[in-house]
């Protein structure tokens, strides 16, 4: 069976075609700048990258360019879009609607959008992906994965917020997190790896990309999350500002006289190693820029990882132990400093790092020395799999 995985974003739409007989990825891509003169599509199989320039007004024409590269004779990925058995949909906001991925049905399609003010860039353009694809292959099977569902099961004590309860009650503020279907692959992974049952672990994925976010999973469950209402909270990231005292925002807005959404800008793009550093919001560039004494560079970098160090030692408070900790995403898999300087910090638990072993990148390893008191690994993450893998077992089920 072959199934289609469509990740909506704001401007951007990102695919795989997976044959699930041997979960190999057929082909790939990632279509960026949607409704700009300069949109392009990254069309990827068998090892080769095609690029294909040709502007897109929305989601729709994005798909049907997509639909256009899957069935190109030249390098074709598939010969007619009846090989397709069913499409999965990457959804960031399911509120407290949803706890495990959906056959999309009108149903399921109005509680994602009462949950577009929760999530207000993802979420509208997640639905114009699932109407696009209704258009565009009318009658194939769709399933919905959520990226809070995985942490509907942290307790309510920890996911309420310090707020007077009626604004929980009116419009659902409370901590959700998200990158859920990260921190299920991954804690599931880890335990094939250490060959564990993940009832019997005590895990903290460190989901270090773009978007960051630190999750504690006990006996295979999220108990405990650093993002909250909003992507926006918890460890400082590429250009998200992470958590703040709240009065910084008002303050702000009264001094430079911002609206909602400018200050809402500001720490969503302006912010984070971006904000600090005054160089990028690539950690790359910044490293660069700190080993040639950029003194905001290197404060940027002590910053994030004493902050992610804070939230993983917080973790051990969560679960009362840690068995493991994984690095995951573009930061996690790939800057060996960064893991480095974080379980510098983590040494007072019995951290212990491989030194050698952590150069690696972009591989399953672990890092951690044989006399670690904490084995720490590196797991790439594989989001696309896991919707693959519950759209094919709810497909079945019909």
């Amino acid at each position: 069976m072959k199934i289609l995985v469509i990740n909506s974003g704001s401007s951007s739409l990102k695919y795989q075609l997976i044959d699930m007989e041997n979960e190999q990825i057929i082909s790939k891509g990632t279509y960026e700048r949607i409704g700009e003169d300069k949109a392009f599509l990254t069309h990827k199989i068998n090892g080769e990258k095609f690029v294909i320039n040709h502007p897109v007004k929305n989601h729709k024409e994005a798909l049907d360019v997509v639909i256009s590269q899957l069935l190109n004779k030249d390098y074709p990925s598939i010969n007619n879009l009846n090989e397709i058995d069913a499409i999965g949909h990457r959804i960031v906001h399911g509120g407290e609607y949803f706890n495990k991925s959906v056959l999309i049905n009108d149903d399921v399609i109005q509680k994602i959008e009462k949950c577009n003010n929760l999530a207000p860039v993802h979420n509208p353009s997640a639905l114009i992906g699932i109407r696009a694809c209704k258009e565009l292959m009318p009658g194939k099977p769709m399933v919905a994965t959520f990226d809070t569902a995985f942490h509907q099961t942290i307790p309510k004590e920890r996911y309420i917020y310090p707020i007077p309860y009626e604004y929980y009650e009116k419009y659902g503020i409370r901590k959700y997190g998200f990158h859920g279907t990260s921190h299920y692959y991954v804690s599931r992974r880890i335990a094939e790896l250490l060959q564990r049952p993940v009832e019997d672990l005590k895990i903290v994925n460190c989901h270090l990309g773009q978007g960051a976010s630190i999750c504690a999973i006990k006996s295979g469950k999220s108990v405990e999350t650093s993002m909250g209402l909003t992507p926006i909270s918890g460890i400082p990231m590429c250009a998200r500002s992470g958590d703040l005292d709240p009065s910084i925002v008002t303050f702000l807005m009264k001094k430079e006289n911002l609206t909602p959404d400018e200050i809402e800008n500001i720490l969503n793009k302006k912010a984070g190693m971006l904000g600090i550093s005054c160089v990028s919001a690539d950690f790359r560039d910044i490293e660069a820029q700190a080993k040639e004494g950029n003194e905001n560079a290197i404060l940027a970098l002590k910053h994030y990882k004493y902050m992610v160090a804070s939230f993983i030692a917080k973790y051990a408070v969560s679960m009362q132990g840690i068995d493991v900790i994984t690095f995951t995403a573009g930061v996690g898999e790939n800057q060996c400093g960064i893991r480095e300087g974080i379980c510098e910090y983590l040494k007072y638990l019995g951290v212990e790092i491989d030194n050698e072993k952590n150069q690696t990148k972009g591989e399953e390893i672990r890092i951690s020395t044989n006399n670690s008191k904490i084995a720490v690994w590196v797991v790439p993450t594989n989001e696309e799999l896991v919707i693959a893998r519950d759209t094919i077992k709810l497909i079945s089920e019909k």
